[in-house]
C-alpha cells in the first residue's frame, strides 16, 4: 500500500539529516496517514478512506461531500 494520502495526494519527501560536522545523510519524511472512517451525507453510511491528519481536519470541519465538491473530487477517486 503505498504511503499517499487520497484526498491531499501528499507523498513523502526527502531530505536530509545534517550532523555538526555537516555530514549529509539522506532521509525520507512520510505523511502522517491514518485509516478513518467517515460520514457522507449523499451515500448516507460510512466510507472508509486513508487521509493525512490535515485532511482529516478539513474534513471534520467541513464534512466530507462538501470537502470533495472544493476540490474537485468525487467518492470513486478516494476509495
Amino acid at each position: 500500500m503505498s504511503k499517499v494520502c487520497k484526498l491531499t495526494s501528499k507523498r513523502r519527501n526527502v531530505g536530509y539529516n545534517v550532523s555538526h560536522a555537516h555530514n549529509k545523510t539522506k532521509k525520507v519524511q512520510h505523511p502522517n496517514l491514518q485509516s478513518k472512517r467517515v460520514w457522507s451525507d449523499s451515500q448516507q453510511r460510512l466510507v472508509r478512506i486513508r487521509m493525512s491528519t490535515r485532511a482529516l481536519r478539513s474534513v471534520t470541519k467541513k464534512g466530507l461531500d462538501r470537502y470533495l465538491k472544493e476540490n474537485g473530487l468525487t467518492l470513486r477517486d478516494v476509495q
